[in-house]
């Protein structure tokens, strides 16, 4: 597999675990929303180098996709918002432009979004925390999983797994 575009949206949960795979990888071009930024920030978390932070819905980046430039495009972590928007066609974030512009050019997308069971114990800023999604945002989580030519992981292991697959083709 050649390049990966990452797209780091404002969720907290699957952060850590989603920059520390980043940090694995020497082929991916980070594009953190401006939520993602203020999250990671909170967090006391660094930025990948060289992250594209581009407050613009209708994105310059979009080029590269077209362009062939990407293999892939993983959204990890996405927040509630955001899958909502990928799964309702709304395209005004960076993350959700670059979403549709795979769809359209038929880059393979990887998905994990922050909400996937009905109870999570996640880490917060400075303490644990036990999260409740709500039926909305765990049901577009399952409309996502029918879109073709997206795979929605339900952790860090399962994102790696995806990533190997994308790798054997």
């Amino acid at each position: 597999m050649g390049k990966i575009a990452w797209g780091i949206t404002g969720a907290g949960h699957f952060l850590k675990e989603s920059l520390a795979l980043i940090e694995t990888r020497g082929d991916v071009d980070v594009f953190i929303s401006p939520a993602g930024m203020e999250v990671i920030r909170i967090y006391s978390l660094t930025p990948p180098a060289g992250a594209v932070c581009d407050k613009s819905a209708s994105t310059a980046s979009c080029r590269a996709f077209a362009a062939g430039a990407y293999d892939a495009f993983v959204v990890s972590p996405a927040t509630s918002n955001s899958v909502a928007k990928f799964v309702y066609g709304i395209s005004d974030s960076m993350a959700s432009t670059l979403f549709a512009q795979c769809g359209k050019s038929r880059v393979p997308i990887i998905v994990l979004p922050s909400d996937v069971e009905e109870m999570l114990d996640t880490m917060g800023a400075t303490k644990p925390l036990k999260v409740y999604p709500r039926p909305v945002d765990l049901e577009n989580v399952e409309k996502l999983k029918q879109f073709p030519g997206v795979t929605v992981a339900t952790s860090p292991e399962a994102l790696k797994a995806a990533l190997a697959a994308l790798q054997k083709k």
